[in-house]
C-alpha cells in the first residue's frame, strides 16, 4: 500500500460516540498549525482533526492550489498601496512581514526537535522581486523603496533600473522588450518559496506521533453548543454513513471556504453579517528545464484596475516534491463552489438573513470587481498566454499547461446597512472562547502561525501567562516588535536562515 493510501485510511473506524478537548475542522495548514501549537502547550489534552477528504491538505493548502510565496511583504505590492499624495503606505507590509517571522522561528523551532524534516522539502530560497514598466510606475516602486530600505524588516531591499543588470538577474522578462521601455524592479535575496502541502503533513504527521487522532473522509455536519459550554459536533463517515457524536471543549473550523458554512451552522452571534465571495483561479505551469532554468525568482507586477488584489500577476519558481518550475497568473474566475470540491450552492446556501444586506451592498459596490471576473471567465487559451508574454516576453507559451489553482472565497463583513469586501484573513471567535474559525484568504497560510497564536490569545487569556515560556521557546520574538529589537531580529534571522537552509551556502551546496 502506498504512503497515500495508508494515510487515507487511517483511523478510518470511529466510535459512534467519543469525546476530545480540542477538535479540529479540517486537515489543512490552520488546523495543522494549531495542534502542532497546542499539543506543545498541552502535551496531554487530548486532539483529534476531521478532514472531509481522504488526504491533508487537498484544499488551499495544496502546493498547486497557492503560489506558495511565503508572503513577507517583500514583493506584493497590494500591501504597499500608494497615497495621493504619492508617498507609500507601508503599515500593512510590516505588519505582515512582522507575522511571517514567527512562521519561520515557528518551522525552524520544528525542525529543531524533529517535528518537522529536511528543510528542503518544504521551503527553499527564492528571491522575491517587485516588477513595473512605465516612468509613473517606476516612480511608484523607487518611492516604496524609499519607504521600506530603512526599516530592519527590509534589510537589503534594492532598486533597480539599470537594463542590464535588470536582464542578467531576470532574462525570460527582459529579452524582446523596446530598449527605450522604462523597466524597475524591487529586489529581495531574503524571499522563499514553500510547499504548504509538504508542511502540512509533516506537522500532521508529528502530531499523530504525539498521540493526535486524524480522521480523514468525515464530513462535520453540525455544531451546537451544551449548557455547560462544550460543544457537540455530528460527523458522518463519507464512506459508510455512521455518524459519529463528538463532545468537544474547544472547536477550530479551519475548513478553507468551508469555514463560514459551519461558523453559521453554530449559531455564534459573532458570525452575524459575515458573508462570502468566491474567486476561483488557474495557472499556466512548466517543468521545461531550459525555462525554468532561465528564472529564479518570485516576481510580481501591479495589478489590472478592477481586479482583486489575489489577482496580482506574477510569474514564480516552484519547488514541489524537490522538482523545480515555473507557475505564471492568476487567472481569476468565478465559482459558486467555497471549496474545489464543494457544492455548486454552496454560494446560495450561504446566504442568511443577517448578511443579506451585506451580500447585496458588496453586490452593488462591485460592479468594476464582477466585471472584471466575467472578462477573465471568458479568456482563451491563447488571451492567457499573452498575458505571459507580456510579462516574459521570451518564454514559449507552448511549454506551459493550464492548472486550476484553489478555491477563495473573500470575507465580505458587515458595515453600517451595507458591506465591505475583504482581502486578507481574519478570525471569528465566540465569546466565550470555545470556538472559533478563520476566514479569508492572502496572506493565510503564510500567516498561519500568527493567526493561530491569536486564536490562543482569544480563546485561552487565562492560559497565557503559563504558556509564555513555551510560546517564546517555539518563538523568541513572540511579543516583541522587532522593529525597535533590531539586535533580536538580525539574530533570529541569522539563525532561522541556517536552521531552514536558506543561506547562500545551503543553496550552493
Amino acid at each position: 500500500m502506498s504512503e497515500r493510501s495508508a494515510l487515507a485510511v487511517r483511523n478510518r473506524h470511529v466510535p459512534s460516540v467519543m469525546t476530545t478537548d480540542v477538535l479540529l475542522v479540517g486537515a489543512g495548514i490552520m488546523s495543522a498549525t494549531l495542534g502542532s501549537l497546542v499539543k506543545n502547550l498541552e502535551p496531554d489534552w487530548s486532539i483529534d482533526v476531521f478532514e472531509r477528504l481522504d488526504s491533508p491538505a487537498q484544499e488551499s493548502s495544496g502546493p498547486w492550489n497557492n503560489a506558495g510565496t511565503g508572503h513577507s511583504a517583500l514583493c506584493e505590492l497590494n500591501y504597499t498601496p500608494q497615497r495621493p499624495d504619492g508617498s507609500v503606505d507601508v503599515s500593512k507590509a510590516i505588519t505582515i512581514n512582522q507575522q511571517f517571522q514567527l512562521s519561520r522561528q515557528f518551522w525552524a523551532h520544528g525542525v529543531t526537535q524533529g517535528v518537522l524534516g529536511d528543510p528542503r522539502t518544504f521551503i527553499n530560497a527564492v528571491p522575491h522581486v517587485s516588477f513595473v514598466h512605465g516612468e509613473a510606475d517606476a516612480a511608484y516602486l523607487k518611492a516604496r523603496y524609499e519607504a521600506l530600505a530603512g526599516n530592519p524588516l527590509f534589510e537589503g531591499i534594492q532598486y533597480i533600473t539599470d537594463r542590464d543588470e535588470i536582464a542578467r538577474r531576470l532574462p525570460l522578462m527582459s529579452a524582446g522588450r523596446p530598449d527605450d521601455e522604462t523597466l524597475a524592479l524591487n529586489w529581495s535575496d531574503g524571499g522563499t518559496d514553500i510547499d504548504f502541502g509538504a508542511l502540512t503533513r509533516q506537522l500532521l504527521d508529528s502530531l499523530e506521533r504525539q498521540g493526535g487522532n486524524l480522521h480523514y473522509g468525515h464530513d462535520v455536519r453540525s455544531l451546537k453548543q451544551n449548557s455547560d459550554s462544550t460543544w457537540t459536533v455530528i460527523v458522518k463517515d463519507r464512506q459508510t454513513g455512521q455518524k459519529t457524536r463528538v463532545n468537544a471543549r474547544f472547536v477550530f473550523v479551519g475548513a478553507g471556504g468551508g469555514a463560514l458554512h459551519l461558523l453559521q451552522k453554530s449559531g455564534i452571534p459573532e458570525i452575524r453579517g459575515f458573508g462570502g465571495f468566491p474567486v476561483s483561479g488557474q495557472f499556466l505551469r512548466t517543468t521545461n528545464a531550459q525555462a525554468v532554468a532561465g528564472h529564479h525568482a518570485k516576481v510580481y507586477g501591479k495589478a489590472s484596475v478592477g481586479a482583486p488584489p489575489m489577482s496580482v500577476p506574477h510569474l514564480d519558481t516552484r519547488v514541489v516534491d524537490g522538482t523545480p518550475s515555473l507557475m505564471f497568473g492568476p487567472y481569476a474566475g468565478f465559482s459558486p463552489r467555497f471549496l474545489k470540491a464543494g457544492h455548486l450552492t454552496d454560494l446560495a446556501r450561504s446566504v442568511r438573513p443577517d448578511n443579506l444586506m451585506s451580500l447585496m451592498g458588496v453586490g452593488l459596490n462591485s460592479m468594476p470587481l464582477t466585471a472584471y471576473l466575467v472578462k477573465e471567465v471568458l479568456k482563451t487559451r491563447n488571451q492567457r498566454v499573452k498575458g505571459l508574454l507580456e510579462f516574459a516576453p521570451s518564454i514559449d507559451g507552448d511549454d506551459f499547461e493550464l492548472i486550476t489553482a484553489g478555491q477563495r472565497v473573500q470575507t465580505i463583513r458587515r458595515n453600517g446597512m451595507s458591506g465591505t469586501l475583504e482581502f486578507g484573513t481574519c478570525t471569528v471567535s465566540h465569546a466565550d472562547g470555545t470556538i472559533a474559525g478563520l476566514l479569508g484568504a492572502s496572506p493565510g497560510a503564510s500567516t498561519a502561525v500568527a493567526a493561530m497564536v491569536d486564536v490562543l490569545e482569544t480563546c485561552f487569556p487565562s492560559r497565557l501567562d503559563a504558556w509564555r515560556p513555551r510560546l517564546l521557546d517555539m518563538m523568541p520574538s513572540y511579543g516583541t516588535d522587532l522593529m525597535k529589537d533590531t539586535t533580536l531580529l538580525s539574530d533570529l534571522r541569522r539563525w532561522s536562515d541556517k536552521t531552514l537552509r536558506l543561506t547562500p551556502e545551503d543553496q550552493l551546496a
